[in-house]
């Protein structure tokens, strides 16, 4: 029952987060920036301002599915990104390309986040069917769901150092904002404020594998009881 509570709690609180960090980049792109670039000319203008010349600027499929690929160095715009001349465009565009300046400078939290992403997306296949045999062997065979407990532990794990990747790629991105004369005394506070919103998803994201990581630490515990 327990487990259900956290699931549903941080379920909804997700909802809560994502619906108003939808909301706030509809009502942004809505407000034209300065110069009238679009978000691709944008990327490729910091890229450029950052001394980045290997990286390449597309168009992926979607919305909110921005991205920026480390493995063959793309910065990924979704199609109102890409072609947006809006608040919105700039401040999704600029964040990805933050990631690549990081990528360029070697940030260590995005260089140890690279390192675990082979192991998280192994343990992200199997982990929940570790935990349930765990769950339920767990008289007989406890160390099915330690093993269980130490697979999730790495994807929590991630969770918590994406958090610093994030806020960094964000910071990036308002200073050069500023300092490009992109955004204005005006729409800079909006800028910062989608990418707070943005940043919002990641915590939330965290803090629910935690407490499900603790949930389960407490099943293992608790079987001498």
């Amino acid at each position: 029952m327990a487990i259900w509570i956290i699931f549903g709690f941080f379920m909804l609180l997700s909802w809560l987060v994502g619906a108003r960090l939808k909301s706030k980049f509809n009502e942004f792109s809505r407000i034209p920036i300065n110069y009238g670039l679009t978000g691709r000319e944008i990327a490729q203008k910091m890229l450029n301002d950052n001394g980045i010349y290997d990286v390449k600027v597309v168009s992926v499929e979607g919305q909110l599915t921005d991205h920026y690929n480390p493995a063959n160095k793309t910065v990924n715009l979704s199609p109102d990104v890409y072609h947006g001349r809006s608040v919105a465009a700039a401040a999704v565009s600029a964040h990805e390309c933050g990631h690549a300046v990081q990528h360029a400078t070697a940030y260590h939290w995005l260089t140890m986040r690279s390192k675990l992403v082979p192991v998280v997306s192994i343990a992200s296949q199997w982990v929940q069917w570790v935990l349930l045999a765990g769950i339920l062997l767990i008289e007989a065979f406890p160390q099915v769901l330690f093993i269980g407990i130490l697979m999730f532990a790495t994807t929590t794990l991630f969770s918590f150092i994406t958090l610093p990747v994030e806020i960094d790629a964000s910071r990036r991105a308002l200073a050069w904002l500023n300092v490009s004369g992109i955004t204005t005394n005006e729409t800079y506070p909006k800028a910062k404020n989608a990418l707070s919103w943005a940043a919002y998803t990641y915590v939330v994201a965290a803090l629910a594998s935690l407490a499900t990581l603790l949930y389960y630490i407490m099943i293992f515990l608790g079987r001498r009881d």
